[in-house]
């Protein structure tokens, strides 16, 4: 078996392929590594064949969606995923081919209801459900400490002791452990009796991971996140520095319309000298009015060179082949202590 081991932060994601076919499967994919993942697979020689979440991430986001529809390979998740773009839904004690690989199911419900385990020859990839030192949490939507309980003590830590465990999370470093291991000297296992661990379990009183909302939505839909959105809005759109945004203000330069897509009180405050207003929420409903010509070379900005890009992109999609948007931002702009007008402009 090809084990191919990816950190983003706290989270671990798996390339596992197989000797024989070439054939590979990743497990738990977060966003900004799709292309990480497709040098690694291309530099083993792997065709990636399946795409596997082994729960619903409260805690990342999850890249199965966008890889398959680059790679036209399938999602597979549990079958009571909620996730509307899963192709394979899989159920407790069936397999997947993987060349000549098998990979086995187990359902092991309480971290989420749709967490899953996968065996792979000597090793198991447990997701959230068994950690190094831990276990998942339960106070996340469709989160049971009973269940946990049972996935644990009934089921996954009656494997083969040897088994390697490769969790969706890495530990003070470490990167793997063992079913032997855990049971042995895992603080959280150490709760044999039931109702001590779902009241341990209970009241662990962790904070909130700082995406779960965004994360849960798009998880579970297959929409966008915001970070995506702006990632996608700045490759199709070209930017100004500052300093050269600063130098054709200085030389009044009647070529490039400056425009500024904040709020009215945030542009009377302060702008760049020339620059004309035009909201962004108003943006699309006014542009033919605000800006006639699209030939024009306009340059988009806002407070933090965010919602600027989006608007620049937007305006491109619109028909005005010239946008650029500033790198950066007003709230940049003030600190390089570039000129400044306030109220309107005449």
């Amino acid at each position: 078996m090809i084990l191919e081991q990816i950190p983003t932060g706290g989270c671990q994601s798996y390339l596992v392929g197989c000797n024989d076919t070439s054939t590979a499967a990743l497990i738990d994919p977060e966003i900004s590594q799709i292309d990480h993942y497709l040098a690694l697979a291309a530099r083993d020689g792997l065709r990636i064949r399946y795409l596997i979440d082994t729960h619903t991430h409260a805690d990342h986001f999850s890249a199965t969606r966008q890889l398959a529809l680059k790679l036209a390979v399938p999602v597979l998740m549990y079958r009571t995923s909620a996730a509307p773009f899963v192709d394979m839904r899989i159920g407790d004690g069936e397999m997947v081919m993987l060349g000549r690989l098998r990979l086995q199911v187990m359902h092991t419900p309480g971290h989420t209801s749709d967490s899953m385990c996968l065996q792979i020859e000597d090793s198991v990839f447990t997701g959230d459900t068994l950690l190094i030192g831990g276990t998942g949490r339960t106070d996340l939507p469709s989160g049971d400490p009973e269940a946990l309980y049972d996935s644990l003590f009934k089921r996954l830590l009656k494997l083969d002791p040897s088994l390697k465990v490769f969790p969706a999370h890495d530990y003070k470093g470490r990167q793997s452990s063992s079913i032997g291991e855990e049971i042995a000297s895992n603080p959280r296992l150490q709760k044999r009796d039931r109702a001590a661990f779902v009241d341990m379990m209970r009241e662990l009183n962790l904070s909130m991971p700082r995406h779960v909302t965004e994360a849960l939505r798009t998880n579970m839909s297959g929409g966008k996140s915001v970070a995506q959105l702006l990632a996608e809005a700045a490759a199709r759109v070209p930017f100004m520095s500052l300093a050269e945004l600063k130098a054709r203000v200085e030389t009044a330069d009647a070529d490039l319309i400056v425009l500024d897509v904040r709020e009215r009180e945030a542009y009377e405050s302060g702008h760049v000298p020339g620059a004309r207003l035009l909201p962004r929420g108003q943006l699309e409903l006014r542009v033919n009015q605000e800006l006639p010509d699209p030939t024009r070379r306009i340059l988009t900005c806002c407070e933090l060179g965010q919602v600027s890009t989006l608007a620049a992109a937007t305006l491109r999609e619109m028909g005005f082949p010239h946008v650029v948007a500033l790198d950066g931002g007003m709230k940049a702009w003030r600190v390089a202590a570039y000129p400044l007008n306030s109220g309107t402009e005449p």
